[in-house]
């Protein structure tokens, strides 16, 4: 084992067992450290508020930014909890209600796609709900350090059986694990260029989206099932929330068009509290034609 992964065991495995209180002084001095020495990731965040919040006053959004780096400084820490808590702990912090909409659908063999857009407790839902189902798979993007990347594996597989499907397979190795039954945890909110996507908007900005949520939806007949997950910073708990699967999905709609509904259903869960919603993407590096960049 190499000294790397030494510390960063030790440092996580520290957060995994220090009290909440602790847990919180720890995420409250990461959130007020991270802008000041990742200034590229600010400038990202001040852009990405700007452009779907035009309506906030610039104090208004600068409050945003500021929370919104609290909370993603508290869920760094809790990584901890999550890769190295007790199973107690984390069941008692990641709180989660909708267990019954995923019950159903497994005893009617129904393929389930779990939507999960990128909020703050993304990490902590996609752990909390490895605890209750016997076997899941979730897309999995190597991590440039060895040592970081063996770490993640780690925690991302700790409870019952975790398929981790490398990006290079796509939706093929996705499609795989709905085949066979098992419910599969996919993020549809990120950036990957013009291939397979469709310029869909994102808060009134046009957004490179890939298609892929519709796709897999009508040519598997899955269910896609929502998971929208808080950080509540009071108590340090997560509320997890497993959505009824959508409506007629995708219907008769086309998959640009399906892929609107998924973008305003993401929209209608991140106004409330904008700050929950993770920023630091460049959600809009790729632009349409003819258009400057954004960052």
């Amino acid at each position: 084992m190499s000294k790397t992964l030494s510390l960063l065991r030790a440092v996580f495995g520290h957060f995994g067992r220090i009290s909440t209180p602790a847990r919180l002084r720890w995420g409250a001095a990461l959130g007020w450290l991270a802008p000041r020495l990742m200034r590229s990731r600010a400038h990202i965040v001040r852009t990405n508020l700007g452009l779907c919040f035009p309506e906030l006053t610039p104090e208004q959004r600068e409050h945003q930014f500021r929370r919104h780096f609290r909370l993603l400084g508290q869920s760094v820490v809790d990584r901890g909890l999550c890769w190295f808590g007790t199973r107690e702990r984390i069941m008692d912090t990641v709180q989660i209600e909708g267990l019954e909409h995923l019950d159903r659908l497994m005893a009617e063999q129904r393929p389930i796609l779990m939507l999960a857009p990128h909020f703050i407790g993304l990490d902590a839902s996609a752990t909390r709900l490895t605890l209750h189902l016997r076997e899941s798979a979730t897309l999995y993007t190597r991590q440039r350090n060895p040592d970081v990347d063996r770490l993640v594996r780690e925690g991302r597989g700790r409870f019952n059986t975790v398929h981790l499907v490398s990006r290079h397979d796509g939706v093929r190795g996705l499609i795989r694990h709905l085949r066979a039954g098992i419910p599969t945890y996919y993020l549809p909110d990120m950036d990957f260029g013009e291939k397979g996507a469709a310029y869909v908007p994102f808060f009134g900005v046009p957004a490179a989206t890939l298609l892929t949520t519709a796709q897999i939806a009508r040519a598997r007949d899955a269910a896609v099932v929502p998971i929208v997950s808080r950080l509540d910073l009071e108590t340090g708990k997560y509320h997890v929330s497993v959505l009824p699967p959508m409506e007629n999905f995708p219907g008769n709609d086309d998959n640009e068009a399906a892929t609107h509904r998924v973008n305003r259903l993401i929209e209608d869960h991140v106004r409330p509290d904008p700050a929950q919603y993770y920023w630091v993407h460049r959600r809009f590096k790729t632009r349409p034609a003819g258009e400057p960049g954004v960052y």
